[in-house]
């Protein structure tokens, strides 16, 4: 019975280990390779701007935050991040003035960069700093655990928020730098044990790809949870897993967002989403891979909206275009309703971009069908361009309540034509 009850926990181990790592190889975590050195050195991802507005979007306690940089001069959070990553300098060994210029630390320092999306993830990954609303003082003076040690005790000469992010960047460009001062080198095999993984405690051999993964392991020495949680944050802040065009909708939310140049665009109405995009194509997601993208300009307006701008111009809205009337006679002649003209302001219309006049001759200015008679092929045709239609779904999903208007072979050869429509995509010509 005893024996029974031994491999009976025997089995139940191994269960667990073998859960653990599948659930790592299936979160696509490499120990082995856990961020590229391309990655890590890629000063010019973010200027200041970007950072700022990165804090800002995660309602960060560091989006208002100032304090001393590492040369006792106040500055802001994420001016300190992006100096630290952008504008640093090893003066080691180097004599200079007082209060040394730019100028003068470029023309005798060595130049020290590195990525301001890692200097972020680090932040995140030793004291919560990036998400944390209200931070503890000592968090904030420990913000990436530098001169700290597993063996415990902090050093207090770097001490506060702006040295320990100056320190770190210096300090991970010198891991690429000169690696053969280090323990941990690509291409040398090492096993790890990991005293504080709350996934796994189990010993692990590894074998970094690159500097950047053998870095990583030279300030934290362990696998579990501190490089993977790095991995999980980057990947969560920085990795984009759905193309330019995706509807996505949070899981047991309402709202539904559209990506479009690496921005997510909220839908304000059902009908700003009905009008443009099959409903049916929205992805369900969880909240952590919608937070990895900014949120861009919201979607308001149904499609063929009429909009006035505070200057009085009328545009018809058109996918992402606006479509100024050349004259009252053409707005008339179109048949639109005044009524139906809705307010704008100067954002809302400076959003889309400016497409072509609409005249008293302009033909089909909010899109037509038109029919081949002969061959019956069907067509979505818009400013003098023609687009075929490949699927009836965008009869029923996208063009519902448009009639189809017969026309001769002869009428559409006076189109230009475009690749296949697609929901949300812009007409392309072939």
């Amino acid at each position: 019975m005893k024996k029974l009850k031994y491999s009976l926990i025997f089995f139940i181990l191994a269960l667990s280990i073998f859960y653990v790592k599948t659930a790592s190889r299936a979160q696509g975590f490499d120990p082995n390779n856990i961020i590229s050195d391309l990655e890590i050195m890629d000063y010019t991802s973010m200027d200041l701007a970007d950072i700022q507005k990165f804090l800002e979007n995660k309602h960060s306690y560091l989006a208002n935050y100032s304090c001393p940089d590492a040369a006792g001069t106040v500055k802001k959070a994420a001016e300190i991040i992006y100096n630290a990553a952008v504008k640093n300098y090893d003066c080691g060994g180097v004599s200079l003035s007082d209060s040394p210029s730019e100028e003068e630390k470029t023309l005798k320092c060595k130049k020290v960069t590195i990525n301001s999306k890692f200097l972020l993830v680090l932040l995140q990954k030793e004291q919560s700093l990036i998400e944390e609303i209200s931070p503890s003082q000592s968090h904030l003076d420990w913000a990436t655990g530098y001169g700290c040690p597993d063996s415990g005790g902090c050093n207090a000469r770097w001490q506060g928020f702006g040295k320990q992010v100056n320190s770190a960047a210096l300090q991970f460009r010198d891991y690429l730098d000169n690696p053969q001062f280090y323990t941990y080198r690509a291409g040398n095999t090492y096993t790890f044990t990991n005293p504080y993984g709350v996934i796994s405690q189990e010993p692990i051999t590894v074998t970094p790809a690159n500097q950047a993964t053998a870095a990583l392991y030279n300030y934290t020495p362990h696998v579990y949870n501190g490089n993977f949680n790095f991995y999980k944050i980057w990947q969560r802040y920085f990795t984009k897993v759905y193309p330019d065009g995706s509807l996505l909708q949070v899981d047991g939310e309402l709202g539904v967002w559209l990506l479009q140049n690496d921005l997510k665009r909220p839908f304000l109405s059902k009908t700003a989403l009905a009008t443009r995009f099959d409903a049916n194509k929205i992805i369900k997601i969880n909240k952590s891979d919608l937070d990895k993208y900014e949120t861009g300009a919201p979607i308001k307006f149904p499609q063929y909206s009429l909009i006035r701008s505070p200057r009085g111009t009328i545009f018809l809205l058109v996918d992402d275009k606006r479509r100024g009337f050349a004259s009252l006679e053409a707005f008339r002649r179109m048949g639109f309703n005044p009524a139906e003209v809705i307010n704008a302001s100067w954002e809302d219309v400076n959003y889309y971009a400016a497409g072509t006049n609409i005249t008293a001759t302009s033909t089909y200015p909010t899109g037509a069908l038109l029919q081949n008679k002969k061959t019956g092929g069907v067509y979505y045709v818009t400013e003098g361009i023609k687009a075929p239609l490949v699927d009836k779904i965008f009869l029923t999903a996208k063009f519902k309540n448009k009639k189809i208007i017969k026309a001769s072979p002869t009428e559409l050869e006076q189109y230009q034509t475009a690749a296949p429509y697609l929901f949300g995509a812009r007409l392309t010509l072939t």
